[in-house]
């Protein structure tokens, strides 16, 4: 669940989760490659056998592949040698029997080799796919071990960027490139050892052409590398934005917002094109400079074995092998080139997700946790300080004692403390100073788990998910009966439009749930604490959405549903909670009284004050409403 930051722009999910705009675009290269790269052969270490059988076999089918030239020289020379001879009348003709052999002697080769490609790419790929599953599931149980205040301060299409795009860039790295890095390094030291066995000057020609290439691709590199670490960035601020936009499509539509998120995007979307091209087209000029540089290369081999050969200093065969090597040995140069900037891609990729798995979890939970087998609700503030920012701290002494089964009401202006104090109650954030004590036992001796278990929820930001009413209704409770969520709705007054819909109870949900009324989908959060029957409630004005019929039928039901449960309610209109035990006003974070509604009212302080200004506020409106009924006016009311 998402939480609450002071000065936040929207608010979405349960309690309200946060957008933070304004994400720093950056377009650097990854900070630390090795670094990076060490971290994700070390997260790759369970798979160590299955990545030696990888490059062991990616070894062998190059090996085969490799052989395969010098062996056809033969053949080429016995052709050669035949035809001359023929020519010459001197020679018994072309010995096809020997070619023969030779050509079945490649087949063989070239059928091992490709076996074993196969067999080293479904591999490759079992493995990648076992790394990005547990990518993906680090990342999804990290974020259940993270703290509010992360998700309050990143954009949340960033994270969903970190999942799925970083996710697959390291994953398609694996799959390809790893083996292709094997591919080409023995491609490389093989081909060299078979033009050596051929002939040395000719060799020696041919790693003329190295430095240059050399040069080429660390020129190639150094331009692409901060590009591809842009490229990632900004597809995670674009994925961000458009996240965003879609939840909020009707308050942008509403607002005529239109045309300011095309421009946003637009400008993303620009700064991602920008930086995805340049990288793309750098990453391109590897083939065709490389080709450039082995055509030199070939060049410079075909002048030296044309003079070689008229010199009879080497076999017609032999030419003919090394041309094809030459060809085999500028390509791995090309593919090396080409895979370098991609692993820097990767290296950016995997950076980010490593970066986002080490972010700080929260608070670890107490080694020896306190159980509560019988909570009666009594809840105790303690001197309690916080702030979201240690620099701006919002409760400074808040102190206050809550008897089991009591009524709480928490009123105060916008920006009081009221709903972080829920937070603090809930453990969705710790306190600074001083403690939050549940039948004795400082909250903070407690797991999370168990200290969420005591509390229901009704916020006035509703949430439900994708999946049926059913579902919905008992995610506080999976084993409740169909029986008791049935009545359970019966008891938020939501059982009656439920079995209007298609599917009643069955009816499954879309993902944004806007296939219900915001009070009906009001009247299912009510029926979900109902079913939880946790030993404390919290209420944050429930009942805001629905009509005033439906108000006092739910009132009823929460009055009901709060006996004998300690229940925390947010008041904003504040003829509510009357007849509420407890009253807590707070203002600027700090209680500034406590008392029973009565008793506030005739001290004349800041409550009253309050109070009062909110009936003038209604009268005032009701005055230009003709026939407005007055009793709806009267504090009394």
């Amino acid at each position: 669940m998402m939480g609450m930051g002071p000065g936040r722009q929207e608010r979405r999910g349960p309690m309200g989760g946060n957008r933070v705009r304004g994400m720093r675009m950056r377009g650097e290269k990854a900070r630390d490659f090795r670094g990076t790269m060490a971290k994700l052969i070390k997260y790759m270490r369970p798979y160590t056998a299955a990545l030696i059988l990888v490059l062991v076999l990616a070894a062998l089918s190059t090996t085969f592949a490799i052989v395969g030239p010098k062996i056809l020289g033969k053949a080429t020379t016995k052709l050669f040698e035949g035809i001359v001879g023929q020519i010459a009348g001197s020679g018994t003709g072309v010995d096809f029997g020997y070619i023969g052999r030779i050509l079945l002697q490649m087949l063989a080769l070239y059928l091992a080799s490709t076996a074993l490609a196969y067999a080293q790419g479904w591999v490759m790929s079992g493995v990648s796919m076992k790394v990005t599953y547990r990518f993906r599931k680090d990342i999804s149980e990290k974020m259940n071990r993270m703290p509010l205040r992360y998700f309050d301060g990143t954009n949340h299409g960033e994270i969903l960027s970190h999942v799925t795009n970083d996710v697959d860039t390291v994953s398609h790295t694996l799959n390809q490139s790893l083996t292709q890095i094997v591919t080409s390094v023995v491609t490389l030291i093989g081909v060299l050892i078979m033009m050596l066995t051929i002939n040395v000057p000719m060799t020696l020609v041919t790693l003329l052409i190295v430095p240059l290439a050399l040069g080429l691709i660390a020129l190639v590199i150094g331009k692409s590398q901060r590009y591809f670490k842009a490229q990632q960035d900004y597809l995670g601020h674009v994925n961000g934005h458009v996240e965003e936009m879609y939840g909020g499509h009707i308050v942008m539509k509403a607002f005529n917002g239109e045309d300011k998120s095309v421009a946003k995007f637009e400008g993303l979307n620009d700064n991602l094109y920008d930086s995805a091209w340049k990288s793309q087209f750098l990453s391109g000029m590897m083939l065709p400079v490389m080709s450039f540089v082995g055509n030199i290369g070939y060049v410079a081999v075909c002048i030296m074995g044309a003079h070689l050969a008229i010199r009879q200093a080497i076999a017609v065969g032999n030419i003919q092998a090394f041309i094809q090597y030459v060809r085999s040995f500028t390509r791995p140069l090309a593919q090396i080139a080409s895979i370098s900037n991609v692993l820097q891609q990767a290296a950016a990729a995997a950076e980010r997700v490593f970066a986002f798995l080490e972010e700080a979890d929260e608070v670890p939970e107490t080694a020896n946790p306190v159980t509560l087998p019988a909570p009666s609700g009594h809840v105790e503030f303690r001197h309690v300080r916080f702030g979201y920012r240690p620099d701006a701290v919002i409760i400074k002494d808040f102190s206050a004692v809550v008897k089991p089964g009591q009524k709480i009401a928490i009123v105060g202006p916008t920006g009081a403390g009221k709903t972080t104090l829920v937070k603090l109650l809930m453990r969705f954030y710790d306190v600074n100073d001083g403690a939050i004590l549940v039948d004795g036992h400082d909250i903070r001796e407690m797991t999370r788990h168990d200290v969420r278990k005591l509390f229901g929820m009704v916020l006035q930001d509703t949430w439900l998910f994708n999946g049926t009413l059913m579902d919905n209704i008992r995610y506080g409770r999976p084993e409740a009966t169909a029986e008791e969520v049935i009545a359970a709705a019966k008891a938020a007054h939501a059982d009656h439009f439920i079995r209007t819909l298609p599917d009643g109870y069955n009816m499954v949900l879309n993902e944004e749930a806007t296939n219900l009324s915001q009070g009906e989908m009001q009247l299912l959060t009510i029926a979900r604490a109902i079913v939880a029957s946790p030993p404390m409630l919290i209420l944050d004005e429930a009942t805001s959405s629905v009509d005033a019929h439906t108000e006092v039928l739910i009132q009823k039901a929460m009055d009901r549903l709060m006996q004998g449960r300690t229940s925390f309610v947010i008041a904003h209109r504040l003829s509510t909670i009357r007849n509420a035990d407890l009253i807590l006003v707070m203002n600027n974070g700090d209680i500034v009284e406590q008392g029973k509604h009565e008793e506030l009212l005739a001290r004349g302080g800041f409550y009253a004050a309050m109070y009062n200004s909110q009936f003038e506020h209604l009268r005032t409106d009701s005055a230009a409403v003709p026939g407005a009924a007055a009793t709806s006016l009267s504090p009394a009311s």
